[in-house]
């Protein structure tokens, strides 16, 4: 009798899972529905005399979020525009960048994207033994022209250098009309990304916050004794968005985005590409600067994981370690391949303590 009662249950389980995932998909298709009537009344508007538009009764009135998709380009790279073609699925792709120096992490993860069952990734190659790499391997691959300036990176360059390229490359596949999910390739996927992204925003980032407050933002107060009464002075702040994981639709804030960040790495050389991409998308405009005019989303984080999250808050909490994120980015750790074993193993195979011996941080 037991053994039926527990086929039940694990069949109800099923079930529920099952449903649980039909529903997921047909919540994303009906966000998508709604950001793309947006656009057409949005677009319909554009031209038009503001006059015409008038405010409705308090607590109704909302703006428009999303900004109208750019007019794909063909001609600025027909040999990508092919591919995309083929691979894209909803003109949406993943897309990470590498190079030699990352061949195993990079099995990793296309190994799990595959077991996802996502078709729509592909990866730039930046040498010809990823390129070949990835052939053999059945992996979608591109492999930019010959770009003297990306190139000489591309072959030597490490993490950060890779990254800071990333934006210059990004680019293409939004003048194509493309939206990317650009991803670092310390990141393990357990479910379809684009069945839980709201597309509402011309970014939509995973965050470097570690709970609510640090990654969806909050009133910090500053304390300064010597002004007397006027001592508190309150601050608003939130933790980075990561540029190792962001969702980019195809708009012309989002190219402006691009060309600031890459244009800003090129001349400051020692800059690190996730902090100027974060001072482009937040600082306002002000005397001598004018701010981007990008519309921002940060994702859940529990859903959209980074590594501080699980290692310090999620495998200690009964409750937290029975959710299934999309993603687990490895971005706090630097013993990756140790932690990316280790998350599969808890998270795909079911093995409860696989993460139990490691550090909260990396000491």
């Amino acid at each position: 009798d037991a053994d039926s009662v527990t086929c039940e249950t694990s069949e109800e389980v099923t079930n529920l899972q099952s449903q649980l995932a039909s529903l997921e998909r047909k919540n994303a298709d009906f966000r998508k529905q709604i950001n793309e009537l947006s656009m057409k009344l949005q677009m319909a508007g554009q031209g038009k005399n503001q006059a015409l538009y008038s405010a409705g009764p308090f607590g109704t009135v909302k703006a428009l979020r999303t900004n109208p998709t750019v007019m794909p380009d063909e001609s600025t790279n027909p040999r990508l525009a092919k591919i995309l073609q083929q691979v894209a699925v909803k003109k949406e792709i993943i897309v990470a960048v590498a190079n030699s120096n990352v061949k195993q992490t990079l099995e990793m993860w296309f190994t799990n994207i595959k077991r996802v069952g996502i078709t729509n990734y592909l990866v730039v190659a930046l040498d010809d033994s990823i390129e070949n790499f990835c052939k053999s391997k059945d992996v979608p691959v591109y492999r930019r022209d010959p770009d003297e300036g990306i190139d000489s990176i591309g072959k030597t360059g490490g993490n950060h250098a890779v990254s800071a390229l990333k934006f210059r490359i990004l680019r293409e596949f939004l003048q194509l009309g493309y939206s990317v999910l650009l991803s670092d390739i310390d990141i393990m996927f357990f479910q379809n990304p684009f069945d839980h992204l709201y597309g509402d925003s011309d970014i939509e980032s995973m965050s470097d916050g570690h709970d609510n407050m640090t990654a969806y933002g909050f009133n910090d107060v500053f304390d300064e004794p010597s002004m007397g009464w006027a001592r508190y002075a309150h601050t608003m702040r939130i933790w980075v968005f990561n540029s190792g994981f962001f969702f980019i639709r195809p708009t012309i804030p989002s190219i402006e985005l691009l060309d600031r960040v890459a244009g800003r790495l090129s001349r400051e050389p020692k800059s690190w590409d996730q902090a100027v991409f974060n001072e482009e998308l937040f600082f306002p405009s002000h005397p001598g600067y004018e701010g981007l005019h990008a519309s921002k989303r940060t994702m859940d984080i529990y859903l959209f994981m980074n590594s501080k999250v699980l290692f310090k808050t999620v495998r200690k909490s009964a409750q937290l370690r029975k959710l299934k994120p999309v993603i687990v980015h490895l971005n706090y750790h630097p013993d990756k391949e140790a932690r990316m074993k280790a998350v599969i193993e808890f998270y795909v195979n079911g093995k409860q303590n696989a993460l139990d011996h490691f550090p909260d941080g990396s000491e």
